[in-house]
């Protein structure tokens, strides 16, 4: 068994300094799971806690049958891969693939079939005698990773391994994970602040906000079903449109647009009263190219119009100011761009439409969008929970 459990880990720098606050998550044996947030949420904190390279303030960290939490690193049996290649330039790839067998004495006929198994998994066969200096990026990664396989770990910790590359090589080294975690199917805790990478590589994915656990699921239900505003701000690429809207017998105001809410919440409690309802992207479309009779629709005007080939990304203006709350700020903007969160709260929601390429509209024009409120979101502008996850009592 290689399934890692941490029993609600908590880590302190100086006396005030809360880098992971009470964080428990089991992670089952062979599973990939992926840490992601916003810098500083904690996420490398985690991966090098498990990995030995951080003390832990309080709680447990299990990995198998063992309990690690104070044990070296070395005693722990994992493998890290780091956003540097950290390879050794005057070997070559089958020599900095060998280096670690080498310090644990492995006999040489062991030793040379694991170098060869790695290298033929990811490729490196043809690139055995060539040094650091003479690889792309994505080689040196694949040759970093070939040497944490060849110890044959029972976990693997990657922080940020893609990071360095360009979004071409990026997309391939994905795929090629992927590959590689399907062949082997060792416990693997992948640590990244790139949301995109996060859903396509994992099949679980935890969400960390200032070192609290915010959300665990699968990236499916983590976009479908984000418990609170952080996450659905944070995850999905446009973002979720978020506006304040009130909610009167059952229909939904805001913008000068009066909409059914779709019947799937119950809004009774907010009868009269301001919700904050979540729209994604992909929602809405142009009704003059897939037209439903069945779905309201909304007229406007496109500011912008960004053409990306298989679809086109419409911004328009909405008559109520941007939600501001907290958990937004944290989800999409840095610290520090203090002059962008100015410039917000004195301007007008935007939100984005991603509507079908066959689309005719260009900036300046008017649309005509429909939009299915089986799919709206809702949250509470008191505490930025999901009012469905409120009513079933589900945990942030």
């Amino acid at each position: 068994m290689s399934r890692i459990n941490l029993d609600r880990i908590t880590k302190l720098f100086g006396d005030d300094v809360v880098a992971v606050d009470d964080v428990s998550l089991e992670i089952a044996d062979g599973e990939f799971m992926v840490l992601v947030g916003p810098s500083g949420c904690g996420k490398s904190t985690i991966l090098r806690m498990i990995a030995g390279l951080e003390d832990v303030t309080a709680g447990e960290i299990m990995i198998g049958d063992r309990q690690v939490t104070d044990l070296e690193p070395k005693a722990r049996d994992i493998a890290m891969v780091f956003q540097s290649y950290a390879l050794y330039p005057h070997m070559t790839v089958e020599q900095n693939l060998a280096f670690g067998l080498r310090l644990r004495k492995t006999p040489k006929a062991e030793l040379k079939q694991r170098v060869f198994d790695a290298a033929k998994i990811l490729g490196l066969l043809p690139l055995l005698q060539r040094r650091p200096a003479e690889l792309s990026g994505g080689q040196r990664q694949r040759v970093a990773m070939g040497r944490a396989m060849v110890r044959e770990p029972q976990a693997f910790l990657m922080d940020e391994p893609l990071s360095n590359l360009d979004a071409k090589l990026r997309v391939q080294m994905r795929g090629q994970l992927m590959l590689l975690h399907e062949r082997l199917k060792t416990t693997t805790v992948y640590v990244t602040h790139d949301q995109v990478e996060a859903m396509t590589l994992g099949e679980r994915v935890a969400v960390l906000r200032d070192g609290i656990l915010q959300q665990v699921d699968t990236p499916q239900e983590l976009y479908r079903h984000p418990t609170n505003l952080f996450v659905a701000a944070f995850i999905g690429s446009p973002p979720m449109n978020l506006v304040e809207a009130r909610v009167r017998a059952g229909r939904l105001a805001f913008g000068g647009w009066d909409l059914p809410s779709g019947g799937s919440v119950d809004l009774s409690a907010y009868e009269g009263k301001s919700l904050i309802l979540g729209v994604r992207p992909s929602d809405m479309e142009d009704a003059n190219v897939w037209r439903d009779d069945s779905l309201p629709t909304i007229v406007v005007t496109a500011e912008v119009t960004e053409e990306l080939g298989s679809e086109v990304n419409v911004l328009f203006e909405v008559d109520e100011p941007p939600v501001t709350a907290e958990e937004i700020r944290a989800a999409t903007v840095e610290q520090g761009d203090d002059d962008l969160l100015l410039a917000a709260e004195g301007a007008r929601c935007i939100f984005c439409a991603s509507v079908d390429a066959r689309t005719t509209v260009k900036p300046g024009g008017s649309i005509t969008l429909s939009l299915d409120p089986s799919r709206f979101h809702y949250f509470d502008p008191s505490t930025g929970r999901a009012v469905e996850a409120t009513r079933a009592g589900a945990s942030v």
